[in-house]
């Protein structure tokens, strides 16, 4: 790898030990390799190359998910939709509950997005990219197969799924629902039965 390669891998690095706000230049400079100047030189600021960092690893975290196989075990290749909605959101939480320093980096950026216009910016843009990854995940085809009206509608609910249960994930994870329950709960909702009997 070339500095600017072994610079993005020291900040996610750094993103995971230390978090976004308290990781400085030279932080990053010890968990690269590279010097300092060659900062300023391939990324024009610590704050950008942190910026580069964070939309990183969210695109590889995401990428990893996406990677299991949709005939697998874990995700039928036979399965209906909701069943297909609780095994996908099962790998999504046991990818929550295992890499917590991952999460916590995540819910701390989202602190940070209503002061640092950059960051805001810089996530605005890879946004709706990452809803369509997130349809086409829980559809088991590839991104161009997502048609821009289903990443517009569904990729947002999706988002706001997987940013609510990381915040929880956070805050109670002894609590957390399963893929069943999610699932259990959109049934509910559409049917209009949230106050009925639970099956």
């Amino acid at each position: 790898m070339g500095h600017r390669e072994d610079l993005l891998e020291g900040a996610k690095r750094c993103l995971l030990e230390k978090g976004y706000a308290r990781t400085t230049a030279r932080d990053i400079v010890a968990a690269s390799g590279a010097n300092l100047a060659s900062i300023g030189y391939h990324y024009g600021s610590k704050d950008a190359l942190m910026r580069q960092a964070i939309i990183a690893s969210s695109e590889e975290w995401g990428t990893g998910v996406a990677q299991v196989p949709a005939g697998s075990k874990a995700v039928p290749a036979d399965a209906e939709p909701l069943e297909r909605f609780a095994a996908v959101w099962d790998l999504f939480l046991q990818r929550i509950a295992t890499e917590r320093e991952f999460i916590a980096a995540q819910v701390e950026v989202l602190g940070l997005l209503p002061r640092d216009a950059a960051l805001r910016e810089a996530i605005g843009e890879v946004l709706p990219e990452g809803g369509e990854g997130l349809v086409a995940i829980f559809e088991g085809v590839p991104d161009t197969e997502v048609d821009a009206e289903a990443a517009r509608v569904v990729g947002p609910f999706y988002q706001a799924l997987l940013t609510g249960l990381m915040v929880q994930s956070l805050l109670t994870p002894d609590r957390m629902p399963t893929g069943r329950d999610l699932a259990a709960a959109l049934r509910r909702v559409t049917a209009g039965e949230v106050l009925g009997k639970a099956e």
